[in-house]
């Protein structure tokens, strides 16, 4: 969906992005085809430097959760990295930056990715906000995928766990702290208590996050908390523009 998402990335106004299943392969532009046990779908080579591309002054971080093989449009094969970026504005400066792996460790997959069980980053970044004199902690999350479903298993309770010492080791006293993206999980996992037991609050629960390029039943997936409720303006799950199966969250503090 990159023909939607361009456009998007131009006009958002984000201070800080957050984006899940970013690509990168090394000297390699244009589309790919990614290939594993449930699908095959073109891929873009370097999602990384595409969204570079459209926001220039935006600082991007990128933290790698495996690698795996892509073939271009002649059937070679190329080496893709795949992990979660945060895109930071120029007026906000970084301070600290922290990554750390939620579950299972970097794993080259060197004949074929498989479906199941794959390893998750997690990325931590940081900032002073001047105009409210106060830092800001984002932490980045892509949740396990597990084929059979999205309810919890111990594999989960251990990537709560892992998430919850990030947020403690990355964010200082008094932060607004922010966690998001594509948790993969129900609303009533376990893993809301386990971060509401760090003073961080879901914003998100039951509702719908898919768009209509998903086709399945269960609309559960993205969530955003915070650790400071009465500090955020405006909330928004966007249905429009779709960029993505999953909505946009979108946060003003």
């Amino acid at each position: 969906m990159f023909d939607a998402l361009a456009p998007w990335l131009d006009t958002c106004g984000a201070d800080v992005l957050c984006l899940q299943e970013v690509t990168r392969t090394p000297a390699l532009g244009g589309w790919t085809r990614f290939d594993d046990a449930d699908r095959s779908l073109p891929q873009r080579a370097d999602l990384l430097a595409d969204v570079r591309a459209r926001l220039p002054r935006h600082q991007g971080l990128f933290a790698v959760s495996d690698a795996g093989p892509v073939q271009d449009h002649e059937g070679r094969r190329h080496r893709q990295d795949f992990g979660v970026a945060t895109f930071v504005g120029a007026s906000l400066p970084v301070v600290g930056m922290r990554s750390a792996f939620v579950h299972g460790d970097y794993t080259e997959h060197r004949d074929e990715w498989p479906n199941d069980g794959r390893p998750r980053a997690a990325l931590a970044v940081r900032v002073r906000d001047r105009r409210a004199e106060r830092f800001v902690t984002v932490v980045n999350l892509h949740g396990l995928r597990d084929p059979r479903g999205k309810a919890d298993t111990p594999a989960r309770r251990a990537q709560a766990e892992r998430l919850a010492d990030l947020v403690r080791g990355a964010r200082g006293d008094g932060d607004m702290t922010v966690v998001c993206g594509d948790f993969n999980l129900l609303p009533d996992s376990e893993t809301f208590q386990i971060l509401a037991d760090l003073g961080l609050t879901d914003l998100v629960g039951g509702a719908d996050t898919r768009t209509s390029r998903y086709p399945k039943p269960l609309r559960h997936a993205g969530y955003v908390l915070v650790s400071d409720p009465a500090g955020v303006e405006r909330f928004e799950i966007a249905a429009a523009p779709e960029v993505s199966d999953h909505r946009a969250l979108l946060l003003d503090l």
